[in-house]
């Protein structure tokens, strides 16, 4: 028995899912395993190597290209189990294993789990030795599989490994559920929302594994941030050994203090507690953000009846040479990037993401996009598994106030109603609003096309419109947007993807080249920036587009792919892989949303300039802005794409090193940023 397994066996932990949990033990089961490539009873056996989870086999190759392995692997564990358990219930919850996992207990089948990205508990108490050791194994298999969302690795790689967190969980035999698709076992509702009154709703789903009748009360508490109750109500209960019970409360909360986004995301904690005899034998702590999101055609989005500023990124969840297998710290720095450019809402994209994430979205107070991973094509044989994916991502993510929506797929159709896609969209559209009727939908099409017939069913419809790299011409965005706002003014719409491939080390003097998007070698970052630059710009004029999400946040790994310079890699991030760099784009966003004082001047890394005339660029949110060149008197540019957006035309380079400071005030102090260039 090691010194780990020992210290988490005597104590209790209270924090699951970010928030905390009374009346069971939730013990971390991420240290001591090992692993090895190949099925378990391979003839070279000799390969296992002790990891620590989150942990993937794909974190290099995945990111080198179509060479990666894609297969079988195992992880095995050994663990005790003290006497003092008999009469608890155990659970090994599983926070993500891609693709397809199967647990082993001491060689006894227990369950399998299709699908990369939702959590799954199984109960292993029947299964475990007391007073010895146990041995837990997981096959896991990465394969690219027609009936497991997603059905191949064409737009992003499915990373294999137990690349999420593990914990076994230890209850008492009357218990909220674990295995309700791996929920909380509780479910928050809130309805007539306002700062004078709201209305809580509370679903517990309780099982009682005692062989009779036992009576209960159910209690469900509401606290502020400084701890103080705010609303209590208790329900006495008579809980049957059959079946599950379900018990529905309701808590009103007077003159809340409501959740409003990133201006002031205040949360509440709401704790749903079984007592027996005055003594508490489960609970459950979620977080309770109260507010009221609502998209109206035409006008855009509003929260709690005020206009909210939909300014959107995507997100990928993987890093370079780590993969998937990320830490808390990285999903963390992710998330403060995006605060950094000053994004309000952000589309995880295309798969449910990582528990803690949605968990800082909620306490930071972004405004999230959730979806499953029915992406980019279709067998036909996914139905069962997507309509599973999308109840795991509904009910295990059901209380996070951060969530508006829920997404059914990204560009896969049909030609007609009645085919395969548009059936099932419709299917799924049904089972998200049969669980959670409070919140939209939204299917995403790659067409502008209002009438696409698999994304007529949800309440909102999506549109990738990738102009001037997929298609046509930058500047093309103005007419789709003002068609689609003259002919359909009824309809939610939201820009969900949009963007172009830079390469930080490809540069032109020059739009005018013709770009291959698909097996071109050459994406210019220069051509990325003025994507955005004039795309943002036409965006912001339109409330009409509820939301927009540009693609993407972060460059990630794209295995089938080799373009622009760099294998297996989609460039359309506004930073690197690594993290390192932040692209000219990124710079431009944060001159259009973020308010802290900022003047970036672009074009930092095309500085061996050909030209002796030149034009700079400068992004900024400040007052008086001007350029000097070399030490020169300061000019004042023109007006470009918009009031963020600065050109100064007929600048003339000396031979050898130049230098470019650009100035502006803000409050009456002075900011300053300061380039070279060499002609």
């Amino acid at each position: 028995m090691t010194k780990y397994c020992i210290i988490t066996f005597l104590h209790v932990l209270l924090f699951l899912q970010g928030y905390a949990q009374e009346g069971r033990k939730v013990i971390p089961f991420n240290d001591g395993w090992t692993f090895r490539k190949g099925p378990l009873n391979a003839s070279t056996d000799t390969t296992w190597e002790a990891i620590t989870i989150p942990h993937t086999w794909n974190n290099k190759d995945m990111q080198e290209g179509k060479n990666f392995y894609a297969g079988e692997a195992c992880y095995q564990k050994t663990f005790p189990v003290a006497a003092a358990l008999k009469g608890k219930r155990l659970f090994l919850r599983f926070e993500g294993v891609g693709s397809v996992a199967q647990l082993y207990v001491n060689n006894r089948f227990i369950g399998e789990h299709k699908g990369s990205y939702a959590a799954f508990c199984f109960e292993i108490t029947h299964s475990v030795n007391y007073e010895a050791e146990n041995t837990i194994v997981v096959k896991a298999n990465n394969t690219a599989r027609e009936d497991v969302l997603p059905i191949n690795n064409f737009l992003f790689g499915i990373f294999g490994g137990i690349y999420r967190p593990v914990n076994l969980l230890i209850t008492n035999d009357i218990n909220i559920t674990t295995t309700d698709y791996a929920s909380p076992g509780i479910y928050i509702t809130q309805d007539n929302v306002s700062d004078k009154k709201a209305i809580v709703g509370v679903t517990a789903k309780i099982e009682n594994k005692q062989p009779h009748h036992t009576n209960v009360q159910l209690q469900t508490e509401i606290r502020d941030q400084h701890g103080k109750r705010v609303a209590v109500t208790v329900k006495e209960t008579n809980l049957s050994p059959q079946g599950i019970n379900i018990i529905r409360q309701e808590l009103p909360v007077i003159r809340p203090h409501l959740w409003n986004g990133l201006k002031d995301p205040y949360l509440y904690s709401l704790t749903t507690s079984i007592l027996i005899n005055g003594r508490i034998t489960d609970a459950v702590t979620q977080p309770l953000g109260l507010r009221r999101f609502e998209v109206t055609a035409g006008k855009g989005c509003f929260l709690n009846g005020q206009p909210y500023a939909m300014h959107g990124v995507t997100r990928h969840q993987e890093w370079q040479d780590c993969g998937n297998a990320l830490t808390n710290a990285q999903h963390k720095a992710d998330l403060n990037l995006i605060r950094e450019i000053g994004a309000t809402t952000i589309r995880f994209a295309h798969y449910q993401q990582s528990e803690y994430l949605y968990s800082q979205c909620d306490s930071m107070g972004f405004v999230i996009w959730a979806e499953i991973p029915f992406v980019n094509n279709f067998s036909g044989k996914e139905s069962e598994n997507a309509r599973q994916q999308l109840t795991e991502l509904i009910r295990q993510n059901f209380n996070h106030p951060s969530i508006y929506v829920w997404g059914m797929h990204n560009e896969v159709y049909s030609k007609t109603p009645d085919e395969h896609v548009a059936v099932l969209t419709r299917q799924l559209n049904d089972l998200a609003k049969t669980e959670d009727p409070r919140r939209y939908t939204v299917a995403v099409s790659g067409y502008g096309e209002m009438t696409r017939p698999a994304n007529l069913a949800a309440d909102i419809q999506g549109m990738n419109r990738y102009f001037g790299w997929y298609e046509g011409r930058i500047g093309d965005i103005e007419k789709w947007v003002s068609g689609l706002e003259k002919n359909y003014p009824d309809y939610k719409l939201m820009l969900t993807e949009y963007g172009a491939d830079g390469n930080i080390d490809q540069h032109t003097d020059s739009l005018s080249t013709n770009f291959d998007p698909v097996s071109g070698q050459f994406f210019p970052e220069t051509y990325q920036t003025a994507t955005h630059v004039q795309q943002w710009a036409v965006i912001e004029k339109h409330p009409y587009i509820a939301a927009s999400y540009l693609w993407n946040m972060f460059e990630f790994a794209v295995p089938m792919w080799n373009r622009g310079g760099v294998n297996a890699r989609n460039l359309k991030g506004l930073i690197t892989y690594d993290r390192k760099q932040k692209k000219d784009a990124f710079y431009w966003y944060k001159a259009n949303w973020n308010p802290a004082p900022m003047i970036y001047i672009a074009e930092r890394r095309n500085h061996v300039r050909q030209p002796e005339r030149v034009h700079a660029e400068v992004f900024s949110n400040l007052e008086k802005v001007t350029l000097t060149l070399n030490n020169g008197a300061p000019v004042t540019g023109r007006t470009g794409a918009n009031s963020k957006d600065f050109i100064f035309d007929n600048l003339t380079l000396k031979t050898g090193v130049n230098t470019l400071t650009a100035s502006g005030v803000s409050n009456g102090k002075v900011y300053t940023d300061t380039i070279t260039w060499t002609h």
